[in-house]
């Protein structure tokens, strides 16, 4: 309805403006002048009472409170679409195919950014440098120096462990290397504390891809090479450390090569593990008691390195971009930039527990004490990176399907480490060069 008066009274004023023609001619230029500025206020108004659609997972809805303080700072109206994460993507695609556009803001996942970049659906974002140096994660939306979305929930990788079951095996200091961690699974499990100490999701889904791509990333600080084939020697050094960790020594639960990612993480808060890498919303988690057992027993750390802690991991964030074919894109880059900003971080903190990209707030909630039990999380968020050089690429969901039935497959039996690495690496090199 705002919109309609709105177009109405722009249209009152132009025939103000018509009949005023009709003045004297002493007057003509003043009310020339006069209507036209009319006129443009009338055609600003209409622009600020704008409408766009937003298509993003229920968990990135900001509160009532906040879209109609947008709407009350912008004049912007805001139409939510919740739409389950598992559909954005096809609905996305479908609009496009159809020369349409499925919103005029829409979620897009960082591993989405190089197949969107690729088929050109999304509007390149403006970003200043501070803005870009106060969020690591944005790397993950960028291709070819372009961002091409903005991130709202940060989602990196960082270590947990069990203090208890480490004190218990005779280990008072958080490992830092991979060497100390492997010790100190052989440990709690000889003594009888758990039966398997490491908990890694090792099925043949997106989970097992991307954990072997942070454990070579940790390990050697590079998964892909700069003209983005696969670091065979990396690859190979992870996924022999984790075929020994798996079944050599039998520190992983056979139940992780076939159940899911989160499954296999929660042995953590069941007790049942005593170390994991895992997504952020752990620091949270581990001690709720409706959700953890172990409250109060497990402490977020940095990743481990091969001679220390690595100083490199890798964020699964999620962001928001403007389509290419929306027709409201002045207004929904405004959104975008907001549902980015500080303020709006610290709020959809406190609405849907989304973890902050910036790093400035990250700081300020951790500081006074709204994330609890943060141990290592800032500064684990400083040292965030892509493996990808150039950006995620387009063939992005076909390599992850390669890697991750190799690595279930190794974990299997069925390929020894080597066979896995040749398989990913010759599927890449294919990917690549079409």
């Amino acid at each position: 309805m705002k919109k309609f008066l709105s177009v109405i009274f722009a249209g009152l004023i132009c025939v103000s403006a018509f009949a005023g023609c009709g003045s004297k001619n002493t007057n003509e230029a003043n009310e020339n002048k006069d209507n036209q500025s009319e006129q443009q206020q009338a055609e600003e108004q209409v622009t600020e009472s704008s409408e766009i659609t937003v298509m993003v997972p229920d968990w990135a809805v900001p509160s009532d409170e906040m879209l109609d303080r947008f709407t009350e700072e912008t004049g912007i109206e805001v139409v939510i679409n919740a739409v389950g994460w598992d559909d954005i993507r096809d609905k996305i695609s479908i609009a496009a195919t159809g020369g349409s556009a499925a919103a005029d803001v829409v979620e897009v996942d960082w591993s989405w950014v190089g197949e969107f970049k690729s088929a050109d659906w999304l509007e390149p974002i403006e970003v200043s440098e501070e803005d870009i140096a106060d969020m690591p994660s944005i790397n993950s939306f960028m291709v070819d120096g372009e961002v091409l979305a903005l991130p709202y929930a940060n989602d990196f990788r960082i270590a947990y462990y069990n203090t208890e079951h480490f004190e218990k095996a005779g280990i008072t200091k958080a490992p830092e290397t991979w060497d100390e961690v492997y010790e100190a699974l052989k440990a709690i499990k000889a003594a009888g504390i758990v039966e398997y100490p490491f908990a890694m999701p090792l099925n043949a889904e997106e989970a097992a891809n991307t954990s072997i791509i942070w454990m070579a990333l940790a390990r050697n600080g590079v998964v892909f090479n700069d003209d983005r084939t696969l670091n065979e020697e990396s690859m190979l050094d992870a996924l022999t450390f984790v075929n020994k960790l798996a079944n050599e020594d039998k520190l992983i639960d056979p139940a992780c090569f076939s159940s899911s990612g989160m499954d296999c993480y929660r042995k953590l808060t069941s007790g049942e593990a005593s170390f994991i890498v895992g997504p952020t919303s752990f620091v949270s988690r581990v001690n709720d008691e409706s959700q953890s057992q172990v409250v109060g027993q497990i402490m977020p750390i940095l990743l481990p390195g091969k001679t220390s802690t690595s100083d490199k991991t890798f964020a699964l964030p999620e962001g928001v971009g403007v389509t290419k074919m929306s027709q409201n894109k002045e207004a929904a880059m405004k959104y975008v930039k907001w549902f980015n900003s500080p303020e709006t971080q610290k709020e959809l903190n406190a609405v849907q527990s989304a973890m902050p990209t910036r790093t400035s707030v990250l700081e300020e909630l951790i500081n006074n004490d709204t994330i609890k039990n943060s141990g290592a999380l800032l500064e684990q968020s400083k040292l965030i990176m892509s493996p990808f050089p150039g950006g995620v690429p387009d063939y992005y969901a076909e390599m992850s399907n390669t890697i991750y039935n190799a690595v279930n497959s190794m974990v299997l039996g069925n390929y020894t480490p080597e066979q896995a690495v040749e398989q990913m690496s010759t599927k890449i090199k294919e990917l690549e060069s079409k």
